[in-house]
């Protein structure tokens, strides 16, 4: 035995020797998970979509530049500390938990993409955005492009009659930012009628060319969010709605907006303060924003708005904003084409001019707009599951509500308690 005096020198180096403690494990791994997808972000441009935290994290990583196989295995180091940690504490815990655990998974699938594997479109979306949208078969289109048929006037292939039928509709381009600002206005008015937002809120407006998308949100932090639209292509009347309340209100800028506010600032889930574009997530960040436009304005509504105050505005004719809307209503149940068309293109059952034919027919595009869209699909590959599947998703699960008020805060609950896409019907 030793001596009492030895042992309590002993006793000290070992304490001395003990690591200081480390905190809550899971924020640990939230900061790994975070540096990893910055590190991927190196690799692949389009992967971090916006990113407001730490300049040190960055730096670090710039100062590593870890390789993917790095990259890859820290994911898995990640995802083994994570499966070993005890029992969530709460529900909070538990769904931070799913969500590091998902986004972990899905960060593996890209790293295998950008590593030379290939999957087919719909493994590709689950691994990515875990969900599948179901196929389409172009016998359920055909009803629908006979009405449009019925509807629009001229002869010849209908995707040339809608696109001559629609020139009447383009908003002027030295009107375009009237129109524009005056919808997100209205679209912020409406929503903050329903939420309270951050007082410091805000967003900028500025218009580009030379993209393969209409419009984008890019989020800043701090509550605040640079709005691009796209003006390669003319813009028509229900675009400038349909972009503010999309990139704007109730959008993408009030998803980012709450997030940043309810889950960063007050749960303190620094992981999301990041947003990589290839993840679960954006399958809520696109769902929500495709439906944004119903949740704020009922047919009626629009169409009010749009015929007293949008038409005037763009210099064009009010009495025929029912018209158009009742196009546009047809137009809409075509939305699951992109998907099936994307789907087809990139597992190649079409090839490109085929794809781009398939889109003039089914999803009535002229070919500059087919063109773009294949593009987008080459670029993002099965992102578009995104847009029509979310919307699906987030339509079901707020609509099941029985009221509007009871709607807005199904809406809002997705932000902020977000469920896997794989969890809504």
């Amino acid at each position: 035995m030793l001596p009492p005096v030895l042992l309590a020198i002993l006793l000290l180096a070992l304490a001395a020797a003990e690591p200081p403690p480390q905190g809550n494990p899971v924020d640990r791994i939230a900061e790994g998970y975070v540096k990893a997808a910055l590190a991927l972000g190196r690799h692949d441009p389009d992967y971090v979509d916006s990113w407001y935290g730490p300049k040190a994290w960055t730096d670090q990583v710039e100062a590593e530049k870890p390789g993917l196989r790095d990259i890859d295995a820290r994911v898995a180091q990640l995802t083994a500390e994570l499966k070993g940690l005890r029992a969530p504490a709460d529900d909070a815990d538990r769904l931070r938990r799913k969500w590091l655990r998902i986004n972990l998974s899905s960060m593996a699938a890209r790293l295998r993409m950008l590593e030379g594997s290939r999957m087919g479109f719909d493994e590709e979306s689950r691994a990515l955005y875990d969900a599948v949208a179901p196929p389409l078969a172009d016998s359920v289109l055909d009803p629908v492009l006979e009405k449009l048929d019925a509807r629009l006037p001229g002869t010849g292939p209908l995707a040339d009659r809608y696109d001559a039928w629609r020139k009447d509709f383009v908003i002027p381009p030295d009107k375009v930012d009237t129109v524009f600002r005056t919808a997100v206005a209205e679209g912020r008015r409406r929503t903050l009628a329903r939420v309270k937002l951050p007082a410091n809120e805000s967003f900028k407006i500025e218009y580009v060319t030379g993209k393969s998308w209409s419009g984008y949100n890019w989020y800043q932090g701090g509550y605040r969010s640079l709005i691009q639209v796209n003006v390669d292509l003319p813009i028509h009347i229900d675009r400038a709605l349909d972009l503010a309340c999309h990139e704007g209100y109730p959008g993408h800028h009030v998803f980012n907006v709450l997030i940043e506010q309810r889950l960063v600032n007050e749960r303190g889930w620094k992981e999301l303060m990041l947003y990589p574009l290839f993840s679960p997530l954006s399958l809520l960040a696109e769902g929500t924003a495709v439906y944004a436009t119903d949740l704020t304005f009922s047919k009626e509504e629009r169409l009010a708005f749009e015929r007293d105050v949008l038409f005037p505005l763009a210099g064009l004719d009010p009495k025929r904003a029912e018209e158009y809307a009742t196009v546009r209503d047809l137009i809409d149940q075509l939305k699951g084409t992109r998907v099936e068309g994307a789907r087809r293109y990139l597992d190649g059952i079409l090839d490109r001019e085929s794809a781009i034919e398939w889109a003039m027919r089914h999803e009535l595009r002229n070919r500059d707009q087919a063109e773009r869209g294949v593009r987008f699909a080459e670029q993002y590959r099965s992102y578009v599951v995104n847009y029509s599947l979310g919307e699906q998703k987030v339509r079901r699960h707020v609509e099941s509500a029985p009221d509007r008020d009871a709607r807005w805060a199904s809406f809002l609950a997705l932000i902020a308690s977000p469920p896997l896409p794989s969890e809504l019907r």
